[in-house]
């Protein structure tokens, strides 16, 4: 369930706050969840010689071709033959 939450920051802050969200493609509700994400994880998650956790939306993904049959550019140009004939 999510639920507001209102933060009163100095306008300089909320103007490069959005701006930054902007410039990664999220909303800056997104990039707070996040950061809140990562303040939640175990410490030895946190080791710089592990590699970063995968973004929410990009970890829902995983998997998602397993199985797939392996694409090269000619089954891209078959698709597009059969797809505008």
């Amino acid at each position: 369930m999510q639920t507001k939450l209102t933060l009163r920051l100095e306008e300089r802050l909320i103007v490069q706050a959005k701006a930054r969200a902007l410039s990664h493609g999220k909303s800056l509700s997104q990039m707070v969840a996040d950061y809140f994400v990562q303040l939640d994880e175990p410490v030895a998650a946190q080791h710089p010689l592990q590699e970063p956790p995968l973004p929410p939306v990009v970890a829902s993904l995983r998997g998602a071709l397993k199985g797939a049959e392996a694409l090269d550019e000619s089954a891209w140009y078959e698709h597009l033959r059969a797809k505008h004939q």
